[in-house]
């Protein structure tokens, strides 16, 4: 196995060697990776593999073994100024598989007795899926009332479904607790910065696609921020090897029923404030009370000038129907950029993309 880069705690600099540690020793915090590799150029990757795996020289894992195809997912125009990026084409059907496979990828070398998840669904599936491809074992933590329909795919996928009583949070402790047991891998789409190496080919397939550039703003939606914090690792990248010229602007949108780095961000704050109660919302999978990379959402969107919005449910289910009048039906949390984006004067002729990150199915 070739020498994998180390992990850095962004709070407090723990420096922890790529291991079966799946947080920081000190705080208990989400770890980054020590990885700031130069992208290639564009002519550079002509007739490369027709995967997220073209950008292999930006990726923290060699060549995969357990790959389905994920990434290159279409990109199209969706209305005016606006386009959508259709990630819920994946193998899984959601944009978690451009994480997934390197947790798995990175289990598969670590070589564990078992694997532990927790997610709503659809991170859930992904893990459960490339881990299937992988052939390990996983048990993955769900809260109580998760989607049957979601549930059903992690099984069959071969994954061990033990659903907790209480919410995400209860679903997380579980997974967290049983991840403290020796010789397991938690693949974590929060705390192991791998995902979010993963998640960055987002961008990378964008500027790809765009010939070379990118939108003026991206907007994505954020739940735990893993899109987000993928996103700006891409766009540092870029514009570190001087492959891009200006940064876009990054928005995040949070369902305003479960919305705690909005109400931070109006409020000033770097972190989050004390814990609020949310209420029920169909976007689930943003529906995230205490993201542990909160200060790292805040802070990424203002590096990158840009805003935290908000989108009521009455707004999603519109969106929803309006989406699927053009063709394109996914999942409420799917939406929600397309919620905060359409109809709204704030953009002006500004060009933007949007996220289709999961499928309903």
């Amino acid at each position: 196995m070739s020498a994998l880069p180390d992990c850095v705690c962004p709070a407090d600099g723990t420096r922890v060697r790529t291991s079966l540690e799946w947080c920081c020793p000190v705080c208990r915090g989400p770890l980054d990776l020590d990885h700031h590799p130069t992208p290639t150029p564009l002519k550079s990757l002509a007739g490369r593999v027709d995967s997220l795996w073209r950008y292999a020289e930006c990726l923290p894992l060699g060549s995969p073994t357990v790959s389905l195809g994920e990434g290159r997912t279409p990109l199209v125009p969706l209305a005016g100024n606006v386009s959508a990026k259709l990630d819920f084409l994946q193998p899984t059907l959601s944009f978690k598989d451009r994480g997934a496979v390197l947790l798995a990828e990175l289990a598969l070398r670590l070589g564990p007795d078992r694997v532990v998840a927790d997610s709503t669904g659809n991170a859930g599936t992904a893990v459960a899926a490339y881990c299937a491809r992988a052939g390990l074992p996983v048990t993955v933590f769900v809260p109580g009332g998760t989607s049957p329909k979601k549930l059903t795919k992690m099984r069959a996928h071969g994954a061990r479904v033990a659903e907790v009583d209480g919410d995400r949070e209860a679903a997380a402790a579980a997974a967290r607790e049983a991840a403290d047991e020796a010789g397991t891998f938690y693949a974590s789409h929060v705390f192991n910065p791998y995902f979010l190496h993963g998640t960055k080919t987002y961008v990378h397939e964008l500027w790809e696609d765009l010939g070379g550039r990118l939108p003026e703003v991206l907007v994505v939606p954020v739940g735990n921020g893993t899109l987000l914090l993928g996103a700006a690792l891409a766009l540092r990248e870029l514009h570190g090897a001087g492959l891009i010229g200006r940064m876009p602007a990054l928005y995040a949108v949070q369902a305003e029923a479960v919305s705690p780095i909005a109400t931070a961000w109006r409020a000033g704050a770097r972190d989050l404030g004390e814990p609020a109660s949310g209420a029920p919302t169909s976007a689930d999978g943003i529906a995230i009370a205490r993201p542990p990379r909160a200060r790292q959402i805040l802070s990424t969107v203002r590096e990158f000038g840009g805003d935290v919005l908000t989108v009521t449910d009455p707004e999603i289910e519109a969106a929803q129907r309006d989406l699927a009048e053009r063709g394109l039906y996914v999942e409420p949390t799917a939406t929600a950029c397309w919620a905060a984006v359409r109809g709204s004067e704030r953009w002006g002729s500004r060009s933007l993309v949007v996220p289709l990150c999961g499928a309903n199915a």
